[in-house]
């Protein structure tokens, strides 16, 4: 699904494996902790484990704060992390030198979040009225979507499945990790139903990105999102994009252009700019950093909630 696709070449891989030896030391922080060491792809895989596994586990990612996940090329002694590990917690085709070394490593267990619930195609527009006038999609918008964890019901289902793929692996420790993903499906459940309840009643339905990483999310809660850039949150809107969103934001009663942290704000300020509207943060929760609206996936999200009730005009 990824468009942007910066494939490492296979051979790279087997060298990187070749290298274990020469990077087991830089690699203790993942391997041989005498916990359930897992290495996680980016951070929602992350927090995941560290919600589930708690003290049992020792947790380490392999994209770090304020790096673009989309964007990372393994190393070599992350490579060898994941060779150390215990097992392997990742989004399949989100990050393919990622895929490239998990097929090649010899890690026992290895657990694809996009196994773990149903995954959707997502152009450029998403939900709501979407198939009314969205004639803007091609080829390379009509990937799968990976952006499952912005969805608190789809995320809870992964949850589940880590839980039970962390009950397997480590069964010394299962009644734990059974008793804390059911916590948290639990405050996950409660998230869901945050979302439904400041989200029903609002003066529009209609809300603008940079790129569709919210698409589970508005066709969970009746809204529609606007891509300016699809799901590539870093190439250029055509001009015609451009005037059709402006459009689009005065007929559909539009307010705020929202950006991102992790990506340039050049363009969802000059769309805001010529169209008269507001900008804002919607933060897809990709990593978190100190310019995040909070220290977790939970703080995050009850941010972007009140960002977008503020923006739709919630009752």
């Amino acid at each position: 699904m990824n468009v942007r696709r910066h494939l490492i070449p296979t051979v790279a891989v087997a060298a990187a494996l070749a290298a274990l030896s020469a990077c087991s030391t830089d690699s203790a922080a993942a391997g041989n902790t005498g916990k359930f060491d897992v290495v996680a792809s980016f951070y929602p895989m992350a927090f995941l484990a560290e919600q589930i596994g708690g003290d049992h586990v020792s947790v380490t990612s392999l994209t770090e704060p304020g790096q673009e996940p989309h964007d990372l090329e393994i190393s070599a002694k992350q490579t060898a992390q994941l060779q150390e590990s215990d097992a392997v917690l990742y989004l399949k085709n989100l990050q393919p030198s990622v895929d490239d070394a998990v097929s090649q490593s010899e890690i026992k267990t290895k657990i694809d979040a996009s196994s773990l619930t149903e995954l959707e195609k997502h152009g450029n527009e998403v939900g709501g009225h979407a198939a009314e006038h969205d004639d803007h999609a091609n080829g390379e918008l009509e990937g799968l979507d990976p952006h499952i964890w912005l969805d608190p019901v789809r995320y809870a289902q992964v949850a589940e499945g880590v839980g039970k793929a962390f009950e397997k692996a480590d069964p010394d420790h299962a009644a734990d990790y059974k008793a804390r993903t059911a916590a948290l499906v639990k405050k996950l459940g409660a998230l869901n139903t945050e979302f439904e309840t400041g989200l029903k009643n609002t003066d529009t339905k209609v809300f603008v990105t940079t790129h569709a990483a919210f698409g589970y999310l508005a066709e969970r809660y009746g809204l529609t999102e606007e891509a300016i850039n699809g799901l590539d949150p870093e190439s250029e809107p055509s001009a015609d994009r451009v005037k059709d969103l402006e459009k689009m934001a005065k007929a559909d009663g539009v307010t705020t252009v929202f950006y991102e942290t992790l990506v340039s704000d050049k363009t969802a300020k000059t769309i805001a700019s010529d169209a008269g509207l507001k900008t804002d943060v919607l933060d897809p929760i990709e990593g978190i950093t100190a310019k995040s609206r909070g220290k977790d996936y939970f703080a995050v999200q009850e941010a972007n909630l009140k960002a977008l009730q503020s923006a739709l005009g919630a009752k």
